[in-house]
């Protein structure tokens, strides 16, 4: 038997070699599967939804982690709020659909009923001595940023969301997500660990050979490269490129509009990294040729060529443009089964067929998402071979794998395992 299959979470932890990928039981291990959803989807904020997925009060929308099931929801008052999917009489699932719309929340066992605040309305025969006061739904840390969900289901939340709300909530501010239209929602299933499926997403190195739709809009020279390996001219072209770049950017900053890279790897509770990239092509959205999907802008938005506006966290990746946004996250399902969502938002006025193609507005990312599905399915499957061990991440295209792995470690040792 491999030494792997029987050596501790810590010794596996203590052991980890910085700039290499994880060994192999990381990404199979049932027991490790375990540790990790209650380290980094319970104890951590993770990106849970979008508000304009539950646009009207009593919208309700399941999202169920491990065995632990969770209730997004719409009150009266058009808070979102979240609560624990179990009733408070002898722990019933609530909901069973992932998406509804209720009056009142009822247990299908006894009836007892909430309202969409999660008080406890309705519990007949129970008596007078029974305090309904105190058996309402247990919420959920909940915090709503610019029109993103997200959840800490850990009653002792990291307190470092507070500043990625402060600098996310100005930079979504302008796209008023909060009041955009879901085109569209897809969920597949990637047959591979979470880790593989955000590691994926975290470089480009595999781009031009796997992402025709997408390299459309990518500088190529952004994804990285090693500067031995390219002549002079190229070079130069970066160099100019670069130039570029900070102009707009501070073009955009100037207008009021913050887009510098802000990164929370080491160090920080959450991860967390925003930056405003420009397009290539027509400079504009992630279509086939970069120009806009949706002739009407998110929000207060005016002029098209607005950049790709990134976010990442430890479970989601998404890109915000002038014209839609793109916001996806994941779920791990097992230890080689991973829950991939994706939303596609455009303005809450646009209509499909005058305003936008839905053809062209998602072909990117559809075929973007099912590639990378496709590559998250090879990779489990090496790691799954004894031939496999750890491989050395590229200096130059692999930056944001290396830091996301290495605070994946650190969490790990905050939280009991390793040194």
């Amino acid at each position: 038997m491999n030494a792997d299959n029987t050596s501790s979470i810590t010794d596996l932890v203590t052991h980890y070699r910085r700039g290499y990928t994880l060994p192999a039981p990381f990404y199979t291990r049932q027991d490790l599967y375990g540790v990790d959803l209650d380290v980094f989807f319970h104890k951590h904020w993770i990106l849970a939804g979008v508000t304009a997925d539950i646009p009207e009060p009593g919208d309700v929308r399941k999202l169920d982690i491990g065995t632990t099931s969770i209730l997004l929801l719409r009150d009266d008052d058009m808070q979102v709020r979240a609560f624990h999917n179990v009733c408070r009489h002898r722990g019933a699932r609530l909901v069973g659909e992932d998406k509804t719309s209720v009056g009142r929340l009822v247990c299908p066992y006894h009836q007892w009923s909430y309202d969409l605040n999660g008080d406890l309305v309705h519990a007949a025969h129970m008596g007078k001595e029974m305090d309904r006061a105190c058996h309402g739904l247990k919420p959920v840390n909940l915090r709503v940023i610019g029109g993103l969900v997200f959840l800490c289901i850990d009653e002792n939340a990291p307190s470092d969301i507070d500043d990625i709300s402060r600098i996310l909530g100005e930079r979504l501010e302008p796209y008023d997500l909060g009041n955009a239209h879901v085109a569209l929602e897809k969920t597949i299933v990637e047959p591979g660990n979470w880790k593989l499926s955000v590691d994926n997403n975290r470089e480009c190195y595999h781009c031009e050979g796997s992402h025709p739709e997408l390299l459309n809009t990518f500088v190529g020279m952004d994804i990285g490269f090693d500067p031995d390996e390219v002549g002079e001219e190229e070079k130069d072209e970066y160099t100019r490129h670069c130039e570029i770049a900070s102009s707009q950017v501070a073009v955009w900053e100037g207008q009021g509009f913050p887009s510098r890279k802000v990164e929370h790897y080491e160090g920080f509770a959450t991860l967390f990294r925003t930056e405003r990239f420009m397009i290539a092509g027509a400079g504009e959205s992630h279509t086939i040729d970069g120009s806009a999907a949706c002739r009407k802008l998110l929000g207060r938005l005016t002029d098209p060529r607005f950049g790709d506006m990134h976010l990442h966290t430890h479970n989601s990746w998404s890109h915000f443009f002038a014209d839609h946004a793109v916001i996806s996250w994941i779920i791990p399902l097992a230890p080689d089964r991973t829950e991939l969502r994706t939303i596609w938002l455009v303005n809450k006025d646009a209509r499909e067929g005058v305003d936008y193609d839905f053809d062209r507005l998602t072909e990117v990312w559809l075929a973007t998402n099912q590639q990378d599905a496709d590559l998250v399915t090879i990779a489990q499957q090496g790691v799954a071979s004894t031939g496999y061990q750890p491989g050395p991440l590229s200096a130059f295209c692999e930056t944001a794998v290396d830091r996301n792995i290495a605070w994946y470690i650190e969490r790990l040792q905050k939280h009991g395992f390793g040194a």
